[in-house]
């Protein structure tokens, strides 16, 4: 069921101080209190709903509706998960869009972390369960590298490595590994895919009690756990 409404809330940080002495003559220059501005804070989204236990005249029924603890489980796994969900929000404007030909506008689209997600079952309407969601704008951040190149006079300079795009997909507990390789080689291309990096090929066959000698057997039909962190690599 959708929201009644969503709630955006996007604040500054911006800081006052107080300035002594004459200032100057006019009203933009005064002595006294001045504002700093500063970056904005991180946009906060909340909005409350319900999850119905079946299916009412005001619920859709192109689309199945499975029972209330579906999805809260869903919401309870991608909090534990410790990586942030993507919140898509399109507003409906259809006279407005057509008038001026703008066709799959997207309000809100960022990605969020969950910051509190409540819910209960209320008397009255059995089954169903009513919920609060609050989100938390998350910006990704990582290290990036200073590269050396030679321009078109011949001189060395240094730029910043552009930044990678990141990679928003949640790892999975486990994955059946790519036919028609040996194991250790589907084993590098898993590690590749879920970690960012085939050198921990030896630890997800450790990780799984594959034996030093079916690493080089078909890896056809086999499928593996994927561990959350490999410590001794500082991968996670």
């Amino acid at each position: 069921m959708l929201p009644p409404s969503i709630e955006i809330t996007e604040g500054g940080q911006g800081k006052t101080y107080d300035i002594v002495g004459p200032g100057g003559n006019t009203e933009e220059t005064r002595a006294g209190e001045v504002n700093v501005i500063k970056n904005p804070k991180l946009r906060e989204v909340s909005f409350s709903s319900v999850f119905p236990a079946q299916y009412y005249p005001f619920v859709s029924q192109d689309f199945p509706v499975f029972v209330p603890m579906y999805y809260i489980e869903h919401i309870q796994r991608w909090k534990d998960a410790k990586y942030p969900i993507r919140f898509i929000f399109a507003g409906n404007y259809n006279s407005f869009t057509k008038s001026q030909d703008i066709k799959n506008r997207v309000d809100i689209n960022i990605p969020a972390s969950i910051e509190s997600f409540t819910w209960s079952e209320q008397a009255g309407s059995p089954g169903d369960i009513e919920y609060k969601l609050n989100l938390k704008e998350y910006v990704f951040y990582s290290p990036r590298k200073v590269v050396s190149y030679i321009n078109t006079d011949g001189e060395t300079e240094q730029k910043l490595e552009p930044p990678k795009r990141p990679d928003e997909r949640l790892r999975p507990d486990t994955y059946a590994l790519k036919p028609g390789y040996r194991t250790y080689e589907a084993l590098m291309e898993a590690g590749k895919r879920w970690y960012g990096t085939d050198a921990v090929w030896r630890e997800l066959a450790a990780a799984n009690g594959i034996p030093e000698h079916e690493l080089l057997e078909p890896s056809d039909n086999r499928v593996i756990k994927l561990p959350k962190t490999f410590s001794k690599l500082k991968v996670n």
